[in-house]
């Protein structure tokens, strides 16, 4: 039996969940304006061990959302499971965060882009058709009204952008589904799964999250 544990903290999420052959056992998630991730991820993660009686011996391996998303939370997230990987001696899985947040959507038809808040009027982005297969890589990309008027097809549109984004793309093609914002661990558990069936793992050592743009470092305002 493959049991995963599941890390997304790559938004404000704070998302862990315990998967046994890819159906959820038990998931623990929060999501806070103050990025609480530290303090909150390794309490979710001995919770989810512990309430479903399991021990850390039985996880076969541990999956983390790879990026784009936040630096510190992406940081946050593979600390911890590199930290267990090592301990275990268990695999490293890494999965999309976009295509995370992507598999929310349920729907039967047309295209789905999931979209983070990258600041200003930037956005991470990537296309799915419905089956999930990606059909355009992820860009870090600046949203006018021109965006995604290449495509025809009904576009969906999930993530943390209809704020800002809903108001500029107007198109009678896109639809925000506002319900969907945040990805979670819940859904990196099939995918994760899939990726363990086919050993398509990461190596531990050099794994880095996918940050798509270099992390800025300002200045503090002066007083």
């Amino acid at each position: 039996m493959a049991y995963i544990l599941n890390i997304e903290t790559a938004t404000k999420n704070c998302s862990v969940a315990l998967a046994k052959e890819g159906k959820i056992i038990l998931h623990k998630e929060i999501s806070e304006e103050g990025y609480s991730h530290a303090e909150r991820l390794h309490v979710f993660i001995e919770e989810c061990i512990l309430e479903a009686g399991v021990s850390y011996k039985d996880l076969s391996a541990i999956a983390v959302s790879q990026g784009p998303g936040s630096y510190t939370g992406l940081r946050i997230g593979v600390s911890a499971a590199k930290g267990l990987c090592y301990a275990l001696n268990i695999p490293l899985i890494a999965v999309d965060t976009l295509q995370t947040l992507a598999s929310q959507a349920n729907v039967t038809n047309g295209l789905i882009v999931p979209m983070l808040d990258a600041r200003r009027m930037e956005v991470y982005s990537a296309v799915f058709n419905s089956k999930l297969e990606k059909q355009r890589e992820i860009l870090a990309e600046i949203i006018t009204e021109n965006s995604f008027e290449e495509y025809t097809e009904t576009i969906y549109f999930v993530g943390d952008c209809a704020e800002k984004c809903k108001p500029i793309l107007t198109k009678e093609n896109f639809i925000f589904l506002e319900e969907v914002k945040y990805p979670s661990a819940k859904e990196m558990s099939i995918i994760s799964f899939n990726k363990f069936k086919i050993n398509d793992i990461v190596d531990v050592a050099y794994f880095e999250p996918y940050y798509l743009k270099d992390f800025m470092v300002t200045a503090p305002k002066k007083q």
